[in-house]
């Protein structure tokens, strides 16, 4: 393993202080601008900084003195300042100048749009127009920025490279460093004559109506993704996508569990006992269910696929219906005294207390009860 130590010239319990002067010191004494196109003195530049990458990042220093050799290609430098970053400040402007201009055109920014939708829509799927506030080309210099007639100039302080070089004063002496442009802001044009109508910018706002097909089984915070729908970028740049999060509606009857609905079935006292075939209003229309006799209350109905259509893999959910019996509170003379021959006629005059293990829903629904659900 490389001995960094020994490359700096400093003992291994060096402090930070100590690592940083040798540095610096083998630093200047190394680098290319002083030593001259020696590629030794280069090779040597690039050992000192890589020791330096190590021992002079607390973290990496730990490391290696464990035994891990934490130096790589390109690697931080201690206090955030890069191998590759000091590469590039003396020997990257070239480099900067080769990579040219930036576009002027970029990609727009996504949208996102909230999409309120009822029950019915997102159990079968629906068609929707949705206005969305975005940008769009320019009408008038179809994304050019200039006046119609004109076009962009060459920049004539950096003559098209979108960066200028100027030299600067470091702990290691003089160095030429790379910027870019402040007349043209790295585009390498200039616009002499803007777009009056939206100002240079190649884009202007405008209100838009989306057609979407809203697919069956989507929920509150399912996103749609509509590609290429968004704002157009600067310059006329490809257009971003537009997201529309669904947020369903609450049901006034039903009540939605995943791609099940719920719905609760009050029924009186004497039809449930003796059971009745009723006719309910579903999402599909009308559909008959059958109570057999001795219906039980909180027994549960269910009708096979008249739930939400599933998302992914097609079908639908089902349909739960909860009997809810009504006990009357208050009864007539007559009715008291036919109750009370049922009561003799079953032995009930007089019911023995019993109590039994309640169930899951009972425990359920006291502690809705107790939280205020």
């Amino acid at each position: 393993m490389t001995d960094y130590y020994e490359i700096l010239g400093v003992p291994r319990d060096a402090s930070p202080e100590a690592i940083k002067k040798a540095y610096r010191k083998l630093a200047r004494e190394h680098h290319p601008d002083v030593a001259g196109a020696d590629v030794a003195s280069e090779e040597r530049f690039k050992d000192v900084s890589r020791a330096y990458d190590v021992l002079g990042n607390p973290e990496k220093r730990r490391a290696y003195d464990l035994g891990a050799d934490p130096s790589s290609p390109g690697g931080g430098m201690g206090g955030g300042f890069g191998f590759q970053d000091i590469f590039e400040t003396f020997f990257g402007a070239g480099a900067q100048a080769q990579r040219g201009p930036i576009p002027r055109a970029r990609r727009g920014q996504d949208a996102l749009v909230r999409l309120d939708i009822d029950l019915a829509e997102a159990t079968f799927g629906a068609h929707r127009d949705v206005q969305v506030d975005t940008a769009v080309v320019c009408p008038t210099c179809q994304g050019t920025c200039c006046r119609p007639g004109t076009q962009p100039r060459t920049c004539e302080v950096c003559g098209g490279r979108g960066s200028v070089q100027r030299v600067a004063r470091s702990f290691l002496g003089q160095v030429m460093t790379t910027q870019p442009c402040a007349a043209c802001h790295g585009f390498g044009t200039v616009i002499p004559e803007p777009c009056a109508e939206c100002a240079g910018e190649g884009r202007v706002r405008s209100r838009r109506t989306l057609s979407v097909d809203v697919p069956a089984g989507v929920d509150t915070g399912t996103r749609i993704k509509l590609t290429a729908q968004g704002e157009v970028g600067p310059a006329g740049g490809p257009a971003g996508d537009v997201y529309l999060e669904v947020r369903e509606r609450k049901h006034e009857v039903f009540v939605r569990q995943g791609d099940d609905l719920h719905a609760t079935l009050p029924v009186p006292m004497t039809a449930a006992a003796l059971g009745t075939v009723l006719t309910l209003d579903t999402l599909d229309g009308p559909r008959e269910v059958d109570l057999r006799p001795g219906t039980q209350p909180a027994q549960v109905v269910t009708l096979k696929g008249l739930g939400v259509g599933h998302l992914h893999h097609g079908g639908r959910g089902d349909l739960h219906v909860h009997v809810e019996v009504l006990v009357p509170s208050t009864l007539d003379d007559e009715q008291a005294e036919l109750l009370r021959r049922l009561a003799t006629l079953r032995g009930e005059e007089r019911p023995e207390a019993r109590l039994s293990a309640a169930n899951a829903g009972v425990f359920s629904k006291l502690r809705d009860k107790l939280s205020g659900r």
